[in-house]
């Protein structure tokens, strides 16, 4: 390689390409980063034996592309990687390697060597969706059963107003506005103590939400939620006894909900909840019906917009634009759209 090259372990290339993000990234971004690039030094580690970045080539490059999309890494269980996953991992080492440029690791444009994967708009978009008649009946049983519960409350702030996990998470008791005719809740992005939204500030917003919303915070609040305060001297709308709520316990609250058999529905899958393993607290992300807050969240939207509230407003609520909703979070129907034209045209 080129004297102009300063050798380096793809492991300490790594830290600084992570560290440099600290400046001007989310931090979403930078564990996205963290996580993608992790397969990467496996690879140079185990399958292409370079501990040095200098030796890096092109034709490298190409065959860690085959390895990654072939399932390769210790912590992956398929046969083949999805595209779009793949895309996302290739597009990360192409920033990393543009990164490496700049600081002499690799040549100047040996990221545009990266082999991307060519995407379809089926491919970038989730095959995981949760019909918005689901969420429905999914938050009027947890009315009925769970009222006031914790459950009921991130599943309440999730459909209402289309939050992100994280958002939900950040809530402290100081940002619910709960009193008169237009309550409302206002997300703070406060990376400094521990709760980052997704956007930085440009995640910030005032969200109004139902009396009948505010009236179950209202309840929780005063009922089983556990008064701590966090340590950053915070106190967090949603706890546990340890603390604020963490990120993996309201995932399992969707996946427990969005089981049929959960809310007495029969099973569509043929197993016999008796004997289902994926109805035990500890698979319940195993069964084929669990789905996450973020198809909740994309069920909103196509509830949304199925009712006729216009696309900016719900870009808007949301904290997304027009075109990613379109994208990524709209997932009506067909016939679901042409009624919408339809509703439009007899206006």
């Amino acid at each position: 390689m080129s004297d102009e090259l300063e050798p380096i372990p793809p492991e300490r290339a790594v830290e600084m390409h992570l560290d440099r993000m600290k400046e001007d990234r989310a931090e979403w971004t930078q564990t996205t980063h963290r996580s993608e690039l992790r397969p990467f030094v496996e690879w140079c580690r185990e399958e292409g034996a370079i501990d040095n970045l200098n030796e890096l080539s092109g034709r490298d490059l190409y065959e860690y592309r085959i390895w990654r999309r072939e399932g390769g890494y210790s912590n992956s269980k398929v046969d083949e990687l999805a595209k779009k996953t793949l895309h996302s991992n290739l597009s990360t080492l192409r920033s990393f390697l543009k990164f490496c440029g700049e600081i002499e690791a690799v040549h100047s444009d040996l990221y545009e060597k990266v082999p991307l994967v060519k995407l379809t708009r089926d491919d970038e978009v989730s095959d995981s969706y949760l019909r918005p008649e689901r969420a429905a009946d999914i938050v009027e049983y947890l009315s009925r059963y769970e009222y006031a519960s914790r459950d009921h409350v991130v599943w309440a702030l999730i459909w209402h107003t289309g939050a992100r996990l994280g958002a939900v998470r950040s809530l402290d008791l100081q940002d619910l506005d709960l009193e008169g005719n237009q309550p409302s809740i206002e997300f703070v992005h406060r990376p400094e103590t521990g709760t980052p939204l997704k956007n930085d500030t440009a995640s910030e917003r005032i969200n109004r939400i139902s009396r009948r919303v505010a009236q179950i915070l209202e309840d929780y609040i005063d009922g089983p939620r556990t008064d701590t305060v966090d340590d950053h001297g915070r106190n967090p709308l949603v706890t546990t006894d340890a603390g604020r709520i963490a990120a993996g316990t309201i995932r399992t609250a969707f996946y427990r909900w969005t089981r049929p058999c959960f809310i007495g529905k029969e099973c569509p899958h043929d197993e016999d909840p008796e004997s289902c393993k994926f109805a035990t607290f500890r698979h319940v992300s195993g069964c084929p019906s669990a789905r996450s807050p973020h198809d909740a969240r994309k069920a909103r939207v196509t509830k949304y917009r199925n009712d006729g509230v216009p696309r900016g407003v719900v870009s808007d609520q949301l904290n997304a634009s027009e075109d990613v909703l379109d994208k990524h979070y709209d997932r009506a129907s067909e016939r679901e759209k042409a009624d919408r034209r339809w509703r439009i045209i007899q206006q």
